[in-house]
């Protein structure tokens, strides 16, 4: 038996990769002089014979805090030998501290063995569980392991993962006030101050904190109202959140009538009340109706009598308001004067000086900017029709608008915008002259046109006053129909279909005199499957139609498109299609490579094309590689449900960052009665192949229900990727569990597999009286789809053609038509202009495309003023030049 134990002892030891020979050598001596002593001797010194280690105290799981080393203990009887083994490996033996003792209670001799672990064992160790450790202990029997013990690094992360929100709720109402804990290493124990005190929640039977760290409060008191804050706290660190003001409001009531007074002199009885029952507090609402009321004593009796008085008092106020009006027109008069006067004395220093700076509000045109705003309130769950949330914060939405024209508009632009270049101004002042859009007997379309080549009108145009254009493309009657149509003559003009980012500019003379045209515009959607059959295109933009067929003019027009693509990096080949029969496309130009016959300018957000044929055009884009990208814009739309009175239903929607893919879903939301429940955000959709993932997330669970399995929704790549004919949606349907819950609280995560994440966070009230309004605009904010004649320019005609005439002749001083779209950084493409007629002439048009949003000439001014000082090679274009800059660098 003895050499049994011997050889199995040997043998366990043997097997340890870090125990070296002349220790198994010393443990081998310890084993025979145990053997030697004999039972009695073994008993005595480890206890009773016949049992295996038994272990006193095991290793418990540890954290290291910060760079401090933990220790490991355990200790175990009978035992020969202890030795820790970590994450399957044996610890060396000079690593070991043990030590033995006596049991004072039994005299038997307890083995204990100790280890330290650093954190750098910790981080350097990489495997599927935590770092662990366990201890091995042997005896003449055979050996015992003990538990595994998990050390791990502990930390506690700085940010909550939800803040709680501050809440406004009325007397005996429910409050919720959600909080989650920074990640941390052990998990993070969580507790409630109020104004800086710890919450007592123990001893309130209304006071809740469920598992999830939630803050509930079921009868809400005065006594309630304060700042809550939530900490977070574990070995490492402590943590608070944000803090959330909590209003408990109390709505005014009225008390009882007192009684009648005593009737007066004018035969009058009043009686009062006050709105004491409850008094309002905390900003509660005040008590509807009136405190005073007012009774004739008499039963009419008095009623005569009172209307003499008043006869006699009105004839009084009468004699005194006459001399009040007469002195009031008086100084009225004396301020018109004093205003006329000093208005002559400014133009006269005007005129004498001129100034550098333009003045821009004379120079804008039809086309200004504007914000749409609304107001957010100090607490954000408590949305309702009049606490729409700031939803355009640093944004700004750009629409036209109709202004009465300005009498001195080319007057007033001519000192700065032309001081630059006096040769300009040579040509004079007698050339100026207005524009006006006449009626010409000549309209086209009507009857047969020229160049209509024996196609009646009424087959393709239909009947002036009617729809000219039908779209082949058929739209439902939930979706609006996009179009605009106006009548353009010699002056030209420019025609908008109202908050799509679509327009077109029909340049001054481009319809010769005693003309005019009744010309359209129109949008659809179309089908990425008639692109290609590969697939590899999608439209970037939506197809935009202008017409009519056959329309004759004598230059380009400038169309402006909305688009959705990712321009900054070389990730796209964006091409102009026209769509021929068939429904099939044929390209126009690349937007990257040289054309005579068309231009494009793209921008960030829009591309301006120069056209000369009518048709219906779109932006196709190709993607080069797995980086290029689309702008989705992402919504989150909500109302109640109409077939539950406890439901509320949100609608997440997709769809490409352009204005009319947007205006589909603001118009469809607000014939359904839907709010605008957060901002929307703009995500950047790879063609990478990877799908779209839109997930509901912190639903209070004591609050509100969502069926299982519907908490997450999944688009796949082919759908988002050709989302432009209809927008993609998909809807959460919630259920409160009792109509005293009127708040909701929850996050939107939208996501691409691979790609980035975006988070709508909801706050909002569902009361089912409010109506609340789609604060985007839509159809019904913007009507002017035109503007004709001057009007519609942001350069007074008399200014435009004498910049015409100064650079498209050709000047010794290198100042021509190249120079100036050099300025105007629109010098891509020069082959086009120098095919037209007047290089100037479309150019100008096309910096009027392109700053139709904007209502000044900087960026115009700015590029004559550089042009001015452009120095001439020899002879007199240096004395111009140099009489120029004198001039224009006098005061102002």
């Amino acid at each position: 038996m003895g050499r049994q134990t011997s050889r199995a002892v040997m043998g366990q030891f043997s097997r340890g990769c870090y125990l070296s020979a002349p220790i198994l050598v010393l443990l081998g001596l310890r084993v025979v002089a145990t053997l030697a002593r004999g039972p009695r001797g073994e008993a005595q010194q480890h206890g009773q014979s016949g049992t295996l280690p038994r272990f006193v105290e095991e290793p418990v799981d540890a954290y290291i805090i910060k760079s401090n080393p933990i220790q490991l203990r355990c200790q175990a009887r009978p035992a020969l030998q202890i030795f820790f083994k970590c994450n399957g490996e044996w610890v060396h033996q000079s690593q070991h501290m043990s030590r033995e003792h006596t049991d004072t209670g039994t005299g038997l001799k307890i083995r204990e063995v100790m280890i330290n672990v650093s954190r750098q064992q910790v981080e350097d160790f990489h495997g599927p569980e935590d770092y662990w450790c366990l201890c091995v202990a042997w005896s003449h029997l055979g050996t015992s392991k003990s538990r595994k013990a998990a050390v791990r690094i502990a930390y506690l992360r700085k940010n909550f993962e939800q803040d709680p929100q501050g809440t406004e709720v009325p007397l005996n109402g429910m409050i919720v006030l959600h909080c989650r804990p920074p990640e941390g290493v052990p998990v993070a124990e969580v507790e409630w101050l109020k104004n800086d005190d710890p919450l007592n929640y123990a001893d309130d039977s209304i006071v809740d904190l469920r598992g999830d760290h939630s803050l509930i409060i079921s009868e809400a008191r005065l006594s309630d109202s304060g700042n809550y804050t939530c900490v977070a706290s574990n070995i490492v660190a402590k943590r608070r959140s944000s803090t959330a003001t909590v209003v408990v409001y109390v709505d005014g009531g009225w008390g009882d009538w007192s009684e009648w007074s005593a009737c007066s002199s004018d035969c009058e009885r009043q009686r009062s009340r006050e709105c004491t029952a409850p008094e309002p507090k905390h900003g509660g609402r005040l008590c509807d109706g009136v405190a005073v009321a007012t009774d004739n004593c008499t039963g009419g009796l008095c009623t005569q009598n009172r209307k003499l008085l008043h006869d006699a008092k009105q004839q009084g106020a009468e004699s005194s308001s006459d001399v009040a009006l007469y002195s009031g027109l008086a100084a009225g008069v004396v301020t018109v004067v004093l205003l006329i006067v000093a208005v002559t004395l400014y133009r006269r220093s005007q005129s004498e000086y001129g100034v550098d700076v333009i003045d821009s509000s004379a120079l804008t045109g039809g086309f200004q900017s504007f914000s749409f705003k609304t107001s957010r309130q100090a607490n954000p769950l408590l949305i309702n029709s009049s606490m729409q949330p700031d939803l355009t914060v640093s944004r700004t939405y750009t629409s036209p608008m109709c202004f009465q024209d300005s009498i001195d508009k080319e007057i007033m632009a001519e000192h700065s915008l032309l001081r630059p270049l006096p040769e300009l101004k040579s040509k004079g002042a007698a050339e100026r002259a207005e524009y006006h859009v006449m009626s010409h007997p000549q309209t086209f379309p009507r009857g047969l046109a020229p160049d209509y080549r024996g196609v009646a009108v009424g087959t393709t145009l239909g009947i002036r006053g009617k729809n000219l254009f039908t779209p082949p493309v058929s739209l439902t009657p939930s979706r609006p129909l996009h179009k605009a149509t106006a009548v353009f003559g010699h002056a030209g003009g420019r025609l908008v279909v109202p908050n799509t980012g679509i327009s077109l500019l029909v340049p001054h003379g481009g319809i010769a005199e005693d003309t005019t045209w009744e010309m359209y515009m129109s949008i659809s959607q179309e089908d990425c499957s008639a692109l290609s059959e590969d697939g590899s295109e999608v439209f970037l933009s939506p197809a935009v139609t202008y017409g009519p067929p056959g329309l004759d003019l004598s230059c380009s027009v400038a169309m402006t498109i909305a688009h959705c693509a990712e321009v900054s990096a070389d990730s796209w080949a964006i091409r102009l299609k026209r769509q021929i029969l068939d429904n099939k496309w044929e390209e126009v130009m690349c937007t990257d490579e040289e054309s005579t016959s068309c231009y494009c300018l793209l921008e960030t957000q829009r591309c301006h094309v120069l056209l000369g044929q009518p048709g219906r055009y779109a932006l196709v884009g190709e993607p080069l590689n797995q980086e290029a990208a689309k702008r989705l814009r992402l919504a989150v739309f909500g109302g109640p449900d109409t077939g539950n009175s406890l439901g509320f239903t949100l609608r997440v929607y997709c769809v490409d960052d352009t204005p009319h893919a947007f205006q589909e879903v603001a118009v469809g939301e607000r014939s359904r009665g839907g709010r605008l429940l957060e901002e929307p955000k703009i995500m950047l959709f790879k063609g990478n192949n990877f799908s779209l993932q839109v997930s509901i997330q912190d639903i209070p669970q004591l609050v509100w229900n969502i069926k299982p399995f519907t908490t997450c929704q999944e688009f796949s790549f082919s759908q988002v990727w050709a989302s432009n004919q209809h927008p993609l949606q998909c809807a959460f349907s919630l259920e409160r569990y009792s109509h005293s819950s009127s708040q909701l609280s929850c996050k939107i995560s939208i996501r691409q597999v691979t790609g980035e994440e975006h988070i709508l966070q909801i706050y909002t009230s569902v009361v089912e009286n409010e109506k609340a309004v789609v604060p985007f605009f839509t159809q019904s904010d913007c009507t002017i789809t035109s503007q004709t004649g001057s009007r519609a320019f942001k350069i007074p005609p008399s200014i435009r053609r004498r910049i015409i005439a100064t650079f498209d002749a050709a000047n010794a001083n290198g100042k021509d038509w190249q120079l100036l779209a050099q300025k105007l950084q629109i010098d891509r493409n020069l082959c086009y202009f120098a095919c037209q007629e007047s290089p100037s002439s479309v150019i100008l048009s096309l910096w009027e495309a392109q700053h139709q949003d904007s209502g000044d000439l900087d960026s115009l001014a700015s590029a004559l003023e550089e042009i001015g000082k452009v120095q001439s090679p020899k002879g007199t274009g240096t004395a111009v030049c140099n009489e120029k800059d004198s001039e224009f660098t006098k005061p102002g």
